[in-house]
């Protein structure tokens, strides 16, 4: 057995990026967080607050302001200076109530901190950093709640409680939102590098046709240039001409198909070294075990075909973080398994893109004719599973199809 790992990626372990929402929760999440404000609302049921107009009044105004800066957070077409505002004005509306009427009132400041870290945890989508802002916004509020919680007359222990509770729900709210920011980065990134890396392949095998028949076409126009100069002058030379331009053409189609035949069936080792490339730069990491004897030629071939539509299925489809490739040889069968940990798969009708536009279809086609079986689907415990059947020594020939 032979182990490989592919090369380390700078990434969170076991993280699906695919299965979380990039955009994190919703502002009506923090909607609920209004209910904080039973506890003023029972001092006002026990009429321990008067004016009761003033109290109902500045609760209303208070939550207004709560969800306006939620609203005008969440919404990027708002500028930064709109829920800022909004939440000077509700820091306002809690210092003077708190200090108004005490009590209760106090557990205002809390939900005022949750209100700084929505505005807070949104700035790194506005192109600022979180550092100063959070330091400055969640930092004052926490400290005005000390403030006002003083200058009311509060003991140490409800100045300790009050802070805390107002520093605790506006750090936690941006570290949130600010990671869901982070995971949106890192899928962009992820699907950027998947491109890269198809694109690197395609650039390939433009580049090495182009070395391949630059010389031989431009011979061939050579000479048919040659033949339309000389054709009513000496047919006899003409004619020779034009064989060796039917000569040069066939030549020419030859190298193309020996050039699409190795670029598609490779080898499995060839193909295998491809794959360990071509998912590092797709940033997924990757595991290749090879057990048993050397195919013969014809299984070889078919299973570099294989590896070849498992890991392009891999980078452009499922979002894998990380991919197990097991090749195992016996006297009867040889057997390769793709494994991934990712969401994707083949597309609705069971194909996916490959090489050769068919993907897992054409590929089906192929092991069929060898006698083999193609299975993909769910693999157990999450992910997809591609597992491809040839039986030994029937797959003579089949690479060449």
């Amino acid at each position: 057995m032979i182990p490989w790992k592919g090369t380390p990626q700078r990434r969170v372990p076991d993280l699906d990026l695919e299965s979380v929402d990039r955009d994190g929760p919703g502002g009506h999440a923090f909607v609920f967080w209004l209910i904080v404000l039973v506890w003023p609302l029972w001092d006002l049921a026990q009429g321990r607050t008067h004016p009761v107009w003033l109290a109902v009044t500045a609760l209303l105004v208070f939550a207004f302001l709560h969800l306006g800066v939620i609203r005008t957070s969440f919404d990027g077409r708002f500028p930064l200076r709109v829920p800022t505002a909004l939440l000077v004005a509700q820091a306002g509306v809690a210092s003077a109530a708190s200090l108004g009427f005490q009590g209760r009132w106090y557990t205002m400041f809390p939900l005022l901190g949750l209100s700084a870290g929505v505005l807070v945890g949104h700035l790194p989508r506005r192109g600022s950093g979180p550092e100063l802002p959070m330091l400055l916004g969640i930092g004052g509020v926490s400290t005005l709640s000390v403030l006002v919680g003083w200058a009311g007359g509060e003991d140490g222990g409800a100045l300790a409680a009050n802070w805390y509770g107002t520093a605790t729900a506006g750090v936690v709210t941006a570290v949130i939102l600010r990671l869901f920011t982070v995971i949106g980065l890192l899928r962009d990134a992820r699907e950027e590098l998947a491109e890269a890396a198809v694109a690197r392949e395609r650039l390939r095998f433009s580049r090495d046709l182009h070395d391949l028949l630059g010389h031989t076409l431009s011979l061939m126009v050579v000479k048919a240039q040659a033949v339309r100069l000389i054709a009513e002058r000496d047919p006899a030379v003409a004619a020779r001409q034009a064989a060796d331009i039917e000569t040069v053409g066939r030549r020419a189609l030859n190298e193309v198909r020996q050039a699409v035949s190795g670029y598609r069936g490779r080898g499995l080792a060839a193909e295998l070294d491809a794959a360990r490339l071509a998912l590092a730069d797709a940033g997924v990491d990757a595991a290749i075990r090879r057990t048993g004897p050397p195919p013969p030629a014809g299984t070889d071939a078919l299973l570099g075909w294989a590896v070849r539509e498992g890991v392009t299925n891999v980078i452009r489809h499922s979002g894998a973080a990380h991919c197990d490739i097991t090749v195992r040889v016996d006297e009867d069968e040889a057997v390769l398994q793709v494994k991934d940990d990712g969401v994707g798969g083949a597309g609705n009708d069971g194909a996916v893109e490959g090489s050769g536009g068919h993907g897992l279809r054409g590929l089906s086609e192929r092991v069929g004719a060898a006698d083999g079986t193609v299975q993909a689907g769910p693999a157990p415990g999450g992910g997809f599973l591609l597992t491809v059947t040839v039986p030994g020594g029937a797959a003579q020939g089949a690479g060449g199809q």
